[in-house]
């Protein structure tokens, strides 16, 4: 008799539970209109972000039709973005106007070789300020962030002088060196290396390691991103650099980067401005090229590099 009744009693709690459980399904389902609303604000955040893309977009655009165009039809009026005829020729006869090759190959060797320096100097002190632990850390590292307030034209002055007791004067060193001790890329390293969990170096230490081979071994390995994000700001900042290498560089022919080329080429080329739109958009197929090859670690370094809060 018990078993019978304990049948029974399950038969019966068996739809119920059934519909509870269909209902606690079907709670978690959206309707059609929900589902339509949503694909109508997905939409229209897209028609939004392809619009400002297209706005961010456009002088770009308009600035490689005009480096087809012929030099004669670059002011018409009114505007138009395609030519009569379209000139492929104009980017090969950049290089017939002035040592174009020359420049770059300086930028390249300059923005190479000062992102270099930067990533060695910026990794270690952010290391320094943000992992070991030493009297006056804080304060010195104030100090040393002051200096971002500092415009760079205050500076330009002094650092020439400087550069004349060297004898660095139209050198590539005075080009690399005075920027390549900044505090932005030490501010960025000691952020995200402050995110690093403790327990790992420490972990290190009880096994005999010293703070360099932390760094090294533990704690750079995992800050690629941030190295990353920190090569392609370094990277931009030494190849579009104008003010600093016009003040510094006296023979422009040898040791000229891309933006005082581009400065003087309209000079070389006379009223040639096709050319001279040529060569603007043959100077951002490098860093372009930067940027897209290290976009994902990019956009997981910045995420990153302000989640610090040791």
């Amino acid at each position: 008799m018990s078993t019978d009744l304990i049948e029974s009693s399950v038969r019966e709690e068996a739809p119920a539970t059934r519909k509870v459980r269909v209902s606690s399904r079907n709670d978690g389902i959206k309707g059609p209109e929900s589902s339509t609303g949503s694909r109508v604000r997905l939409f229209i955040a897209h028609v939004f972000i392809y619009l400002a893309a297209l706005i961010f977009m456009a002088p770009l655009i308009y600035a490689f039709f005009s480096a087809l165009k012929p030099n004669s039809e670059m002011f018409s009026m009114p505007p138009k973005l395609v030519g009569s005829e379209i000139r492929w020729s104009n980017f090969a006869d950049v290089f017939s106007f002035g040592p174009f090759w020359t420049y770059i190959g300086n930028s390249f060797f300059v923005a190479i070789a000062g992102t270099l320096v930067v990533l060695t100097v910026s990794t270690m002190a952010g290391y320094a300020f943000g992992r070991l632990r030493w009297r006056g850390r804080d304060a010195v590292f104030v100090v040393f962030l002051a200096t971002l307030m500092v415009p760079q034209e205050v500076t330009v002055i002094p650092m020439f002088i400087v550069m004349q007791w060297f004898g660095w004067v139209d050198t590539y060193q005075a080009l690399i060196l005075p920027f390549a001790f900044t505090a932005f890329g030490t501010f960025l390293m000691r952020q995200f290396f402050r995110g690093i969990p403790y327990e790992l170096e420490e972990a290190a230490r009880v096994d005999g390691a010293g703070p360099i081979r932390c760094f090294l071994q533990i704690v750079l390995p995992l800050s690629k991103s941030a190295v990353a994000v920190l090569a392609v700001f370094t990277f931009l900042s030494f190849w579009n650099s104008y003010l600093w290498p016009l003040i510094v560089t006296v023979d422009y022919a040898s040791m000229g980067t891309l933006p005082v080329g581009l400065a003087s080429f309209s000079g070389l080329t006379g009223t040639r401005w096709d050319l001279q739109m040529a060569a603007a958009i043959i100077s951002m197929v490098p860093t372009t090229i930067l940027v897209i090859a290290l976009q994902k670690h990019l956009v997981k370094g910045i995420s990153m590099a302000g989640l610090g809060g040791r």
